[in-house]
């Protein structure tokens, strides 16, 4: 079965790849090649879009990564309060961690939606309207990896400092010092996204 699914793949692929390659050839042969003009497309986009496509992947992905911890450690708490009670509210404190890392999102998005106004007029836009839409695109993308990736990493650690909690209660303060430093990474993304933002200026457009 394994055999036909990776069969299937490389077969969808090298399809694919044929496409884009005729594709390619007939409008480079035919004159054409002109329309392979990725700059004049990215021109045509509204840097609006971009900017509001950062902001999604900001909030969006942060929320994905706090729940996505939060389920990870929330499960193994649960399940080893079964067993060992006392470890229920003490480990509370990893799901605090992971719906930081929705925080951090929630800020951040707050921070870039301040940049984001209406389209003043119908003369198009100017370069600093792109470089905003640009920044904001690619530091709340940055955000919100960073955010997803803390998360995981802020779930999985929880996940295990609650189950050995439940085994020897003294190792809870040195797992608990590892999560800390894997909330960190959420921290850090959310300095890229100021830093990637920092001197993106208000949207005015072309008067």
């Amino acid at each position: 079965m394994s055999s036909l699914v990776s069969y299937a793949r490389s077969a969808i692929s090298t399809t694919a790849l044929g496409l884009a390659a005729w594709a390619g050839l007939y409008l480079l042969l035919t004159g054409r090649g002109e329309r392979f003009n990725v700059g004049g497309y990215l021109l045509r986009l509204s840097p609006h879009m971009w900017g509001l496509y950062g902001i999604a992947f900001c909030i969006g992905l942060s929320v994905i990564g706090a729940a996505w911890g939060i389920f990870i450690s929330g499960s193994s708490i649960l399940g080893g309060a079964v067993r060992t009670p006392r470890i229920a509210t003490k480990n509370l404190i990893s799901i605090i961690f992971c719906e930081v890392v929705a925080i951090y999102g929630v800020i951040m998005a707050i921070v870039f939606s301040a940049k984001i106004a209406a389209v003043s007029s119908e003369g198009g836009f100017s370069a600093s309207d792109y470089y905003t839409g640009y920044a904001l695109f690619w530091g709340g993308l940055a955000v919100g990896l960073a955010n997803l990736i803390c998360g995981v990493a802020v779930g999985i650690t929880g996940s295990n400092a609650a189950v050995a909690d439940a085994h020897d209660q003294q190792l809870f303060v040195k797992i608990l010092v590892i999560e800390i430093f894997g909330s960190v990474i959420g921290l850090f993304g959310l300095i890229v996204g100021l830093l990637v933002t920092g001197k993106a200026e208000d949207f005015a457009g072309i008067v």
